[in-house]
């Protein structure tokens, strides 16, 4: 969790119920040795990070290797369903995952604010090491910077993930073909509601939960049915809208989706029309789109709805011919409208 490459430096435990980050912590010296052995290395520890190396020497299989890298910056910290560091390594390995590869490793780099309480900071970094573990992608390199107080917000968390795609998949976004079908894996919006709600303090009568979970072994069940996948998409901060644009985009087609089969709990839809939000551009952390050829479809959806992350999934659209690269809904009243990109942004830093 540093460059300075050793993990056994000598010092006296930090003082977590009380202290807190002071600019000492990323000097490179004792007091940075003893948050890294108290913090970092205490709950992420593994084989590979015990190396206590400027970088982590790991064997891979023989294949493609994938790579990803994201920024954490959410506000609040702490939300329902999640945190910053849970959702760290969801994000990661999601990215990852669209691929269809099998996420293997994670760094992380944490950039800390003078004055951040340590305890705060050790339910991030426990809460990111069980994440960590569930999804079978240790931490294994990282980095740790404190800046001033007032010119950070608390914690921002940098990872990178890599993965090993399977033989004979070959899933991108410039795949999608006229007469392939769409797939949502479960409703849209959960995450970003949740955001909003925790952070304007808002009282529904239902507790809205953030879906942030790592979705990579709900691809595996859909290409251990088939690898005929030709797209996938975890509709994050670009939401469902912009990620369908960037489909069409990449794969120079257009769309056509139905509002009445997009799935969204009736609590989130609520919550929307209260807020003024358009549930299509609020962003989800445990979804992902599929898109298919059509003869494929039921096999997926079977699939999907065996994984605890999938059991909503269902076709919500195809994909058409269309030299505009237009995404189209039919609307819940006989319409049609264009979903168009994200224009600016209803909900900053929740991601």
């Amino acid at each position: 969790m540093t460059k300075t490459g050793n993990f056994r430096q000598p010092g006296a435990a930090l003082d977590i119920k009380n202290g807190h980050i002071d600019l000492s912590h990323g000097s490179g010296g004792r007091a940075m040795a003893q948050l890294i052995n108290t913090l970092f290395v205490k709950h992420f520890d593994n084989e590979l990070l015990r190396q206590g190396n400027d970088q982590a020497l790991f064997n891979i299989e023989a294949g493609r290797m994938v790579m990803s890298t994201d920024s954490h910056v959410i506000t609040p910290l702490f939300f329902p369903g999640g945190d910053i560091g849970s959702l760290a390594v969801h994000g990661t390995v999601n990215d990852v995952a669209m691929s269809g590869a099998t996420p293997l490793y994670l760094s992380a780099g944490f950039i800390l604010e003078e004055g951040f309480p340590l305890r705060e900071l050790e339910k991030i970094v426990i809460s990111m090491a069980a994440a960590a573990k569930q999804a079978g992608t240790p931490v294994i390199t990282g980095d740790t910077k404190v800046v001033e107080r007032g010119k950070g917000d608390g914690v921002f968390i940098n990872t990178c993930g890599i993965g090993v795609v399977p033989s004979g998949v070959n899933i991108s976004g410039d795949q999608a073909c006229a007469g392939d079908v769409i797939i949502l894996s479960g409703s849209i919006g959960d995450h970003g509601v949740a955001i909003m709600s925790s952070r304007e303090n808002l009282q529904f009568a239902t507790t809205i939960t953030s879906d942030s979970a790592a979705v990579h072994s709900l691809v595996a069940d859909m290409l251990n049915v088939t690898k005929e996948i030709h797209c996938l998409r975890d509709p994050t901060r670009g939401r469902l809208a912009t990620s369908l644009n960037e489909l069409a985009t990449q794969s120079a087609v257009g769309m056509v989706i139905d509002e009445q089969k997009i799935p969204i709990k009736a609590e989130v839809k609520a919550a929307c029309e209260i807020l003024g939000l358009d549930p299509l551009y609020v962003a989800n952390e445990g979804k992902l789109v599929c898109i298919c050829p059509a003869e494929h479809a039921e096999v997926l959806i079977e699939a999907m709805q065996q994984n605890p992350l999938g059991k909503e999934a269902a076709i919500i659209g195809r994909v058409i011919n269309d030299e505009n690269n237009f995404v189209q809904m039919n609307t819940a009243f006989g319409g049609q409208r264009i979903v168009d990109w994200l224009a600016g942004e209803q909900l900053p830093r929740i991601c």
